[in-house]
């Protein structure tokens, strides 16, 4: 039974074994962040890197390649803490656990890199940096405020550009701090004071280049909320172009630098001169123009002066008007002549509407209708009493009456049938006779 069942086992070769473990190493951890010290670093001739990150307790082996360590902007060196983003995975060839590293930088500049991520996720998630939500600069800029140190480099570049583009523009200097402890609370106290103040057009934010930590004051979340509460356009002008902080998404415009931010915000006096010079050939262009026009205007009148004199016009001027009177006179009487026509036709309707006339129109007309009726009712009277006349002669005729006067009887019984025939009656009986003038009793003594 036993050698059977070795014989069903699978048993796997060292390659298939490692290919399979690296295979769920890659597929099932994520890719991580992971702090710690360089130890055992060699560059090789390949351009390849390959190094040990270690703790107190624990080491493991790295490989980073060159299409990715030539993104890294520190000097990778032996007991150097840096913070890298690596995927698992494992070498085949020795079996052995490595990570493969795809970004390294220094140890504090990680963590605030890390730090600088999430905040901007959550500030993006909360609608801060919405281009809806972006001013334009006004066009007509007098007045800048520039929130920067007063000693530093920010501030000399600022005013040497804008005093060399348009001295006119008036400047108002915020100081406060931009690097260190309490610098990002200052920073938004002072965007408050400048909104609340309300005397310049736009706001300069910024300061000049440094690291990631150096810029750090305004990437806080104070300096942000502040930018995206002031109601002034505020520019951020933070670094150098390459150099990202978190005032540059929330600004409702970003300048690469602070000069940078001195051009945006001042117009050239050559481009103002060159302007000028159009608009005052423009002018100069309107004018002919318009003198041109007048002059053109000018001579139409003049020749219509002499086509027809003044004194002429005016005669034709009155006699259209005597014209235009008559008419008006003319239209006047015809619609008075209209008017008092329909008022009289007017008052006829009213008149023959007149309810005094109406009611004697109606008792007339009652009079003669009841007149009508008592005539008709004695004519109806009078046909009816013929009528009935000749019915009641053409009734005696035919009644039994007038046959029972000329010596005819009429006998009933006792139910009051007329007796027609002997068999009806018996000897005995009780009948009454009817004659032309009454009627009496008889009883049947014999029947033949």
């Amino acid at each position: 039974m036993t050698p059977n069942y070795q014989q069903k086992r699978h048993i796997m070769q060292v390659s298939e074994l490692t290919k399979k473990v690296r295979f769920l190493l890659e597929t099932e951890m994520r890719t991580l962040w992971l702090c710690g010290e360089i130890s055992n670093f060699m560059a090789a001739g390949s351009g390849h890197w390959y190094l040990s990150l270690k703790d107190s307790k624990s080491q493991v082996r790295c490989a980073m390649f060159r299409g990715n360590n030539r993104q890294v902007r520190i000097k990778p060196e032996n007991g150097k803490q840096v913070l890298v983003k690596a995927k698992v995975s494992l070498y085949e060839p020795r079996g052995d656990f490595q990570l493969i590293i795809e970004q390294m930088e220094d140890a504090g500049e990680g963590l605030l890199r890390q730090k600088f991520e999430m905040l901007k996720a959550q500030l993006l998630h909360e609608g801060l940096f919405d281009q809806r939500y972006k001013q334009p600069l006004p066009e007509n800029i007098k007045t800048v405020g520039v929130i920067t140190s007063a000693t530093g480099a920010a501030i000399h570049d600022i005013l040497t550009v804008m005093k060399r583009r348009n001295p006119g523009v008036q400047v108002i200097i915020y100081p406060t701090l931009v690097q260190g402890d309490g610098a990002a609370a200052q920073i938004a106290e002072t965007i408050e004071v400048a909104d609340i103040r309300d005397e310049c057009d736009v706001l300069i934010v910024g300061r000049g280049g440094g690291s990631l930590e150096d810029l750090w004051a305004f990437s806080e979340e104070a300096v942000v909320r502040a930018i995206f509460a002031c109601e002034i356009p505020v520019i951020s002008a933070v670094g150098h172009e390459v150099d990202i902080s978190l005032s540059d998404y929330v600004a409702d415009l970003r300048a690469p630098t602070p000069s940078a931010a001195a051009e945006l915000v001042t117009q050239d006096n050559k481009s103002l001169l060159d302007k000028v010079q159009q608009y005052r050939q423009r002018l100069g262009h309107l004018i002919a123009y318009q003198f041109s026009h007048l002059h053109r205007q000018h001579d139409r009148i003049q020749h219509r002066l002499a086509l027809t004199h003044p004194k002429q016009q005016l005669q034709h001027q009155q006699q259209l008007a005597d014209d235009l009177q008559q008419r008006l006179t003319y239209g006047l009487l015809n619609q008075l002549q209209q008017k008092q026509l329909r008022a009289e036709r007017a008052e006829n309707r009213l008149q023959s509407c007149s309810p005094g006339r109406t009611l004697t129109l109606q008792q007339s007309r009652l009079v003669d209708l009841n007149a009508r009726l008592q005539q008709s009712i004695i004519i109806n009277r009078d046909r009816q009493r013929q009528r009935l006349a000749h019915l009641a002669h053409n009734l005696h005729i035919v009644s039994p009456l007038a046959t029972i006067a000329r010596g005819y009887a009429i006998p009933r019984d006792k139910q009051g049938n007329i007796i027609r025939s002997l068999t009806a009656i018996d000897v005995d009986d009780n009948i009454s006779v009817q004659l032309a003038d009454g009627q009496f009793q008889a009883k049947i003594t014999a029947k033949d």
